[in-house]
């Protein structure tokens, strides 16, 4: 098994982007997309267990991790769509089976409708909600955007004088975090700026809501081209509702929900083993009866 996996990097509008990859070529695809505010070695520990059976990759989105920052904050969903559509091109990947976490859940939803073909299977793990259904009038958009733009202008970053401080950050955001898990996110999720301080890696200009997102009918219209065997992870304590009672399943060919007790948002971190036991029967690789050894 790969112990770290091989920084790799493509271009896409411009961009530089980076991806993860864990080996293993002559194995299926698959594709882990972290969520937003995040980057790819949050997956390390799925990625780790699946890698015997996948040829596993980890694309950093756009603005997050160790891909460059867009210009003029373009962040939007189709923007992230079309980044994972050159990835597909530049890996030569006819097809591949797809992970996603929260953001990443709705890109990796938004093109498993938009290339059904494409997306072999597809696990989305607290990522599938509808924005609110009643956009504001549009001259109310416009304008808190930009009231967004210049507030993020102003922002003063965080800084950190070492890796354990933000570490001590992401454990007081999420209380389930061990020690380890999140010495090892931030140590991935920061960089050391020239006077010796460590920031986010993360473009803060990706938190603004643009004025041109897509409308919840849109998403239903999309999602419903979806031909791919799915499945829906939600932790009982996320901040997302759930989405069963959100009537969510009827706009999916063939969708499974599984509700995870005692998870919040942050699925593969608070219930690691049970992720992957889902994870394991829904792809029906053998890894269960291996780990049980």
């Amino acid at each position: 098994m790969t112990a770290e996996p091989a920084d790799r990097f493509y271009e896409s509008q411009g961009l530089r982007l980076h991806y993860a990859d864990w080996g293993n070529e002559a194995a299926p695809p698959l594709i882990l997309i972290h969520g937003g505010l995040d980057h790819c070695r949050s997956w390390d520990a799925i990625a780790q267990a699946l890698q015997p059976h996948f040829h596993v990759m980890a694309p950093d989105l756009r603005g997050h991790g160790d891909s460059e920052w867009a210009k003029g904050s373009s962040y939007s969903i189709s923007d992230h769509v079309y980044d994972l559509s050159r990835l597909m091109r530049v890996a030569t990947l006819q097809d591949a089976t797809i992970v996603g976490h929260s953001l990443g859940g709705m890109i990796s939803l938004a093109y498993a409708g938009t290339y059904p073909n494409r997306v072999s299977r597809l696990a989305v793990l607290d990522g599938a909600f509808l924005p609110g259904s009643r956009p504001a009038p549009m001259h109310e958009q416009m304008s808190r955007w930009i009231d967004q733009l210049d507030r993020i202008a102003e922002h003063v970053q965080s800084a950190f004088r070492t890796i354990e401080e933000a570490a001590q950050r992401l454990s007081a955001r999420n209380k389930r975090l061990t020690s380890a898990q999140a010495l090892h996110l931030a140590r991935h999720g920061v960089r050391q700026n020239s006077d010796g301080l460590y920031r986010w890696k993360f473009d803060h200009y990706q938190r603004a809501r643009a004025p041109y997102r897509i409308l919840p009918d849109d998403y239903t219209a999309v999602w419903s081209r979806i031909t791919c065997p799915t499945l829906l992870m939600w932790g009982d304590e996320s901040f997302l509702p759930d989405p069963e009672a959100a009537g969510l399943l009827a706009h999916f060919g063939q969708a499974e929900l599984q509700k995870v007790t005692g998870a919040g948002h942050w699925l593969h971190h608070d219930r690691l083993d049970e992720i992957l036991a889902a994870l394991r029967r829904f792809f029906g690789t053998p890894l269960a009866a291996q780990a049980a050894k």
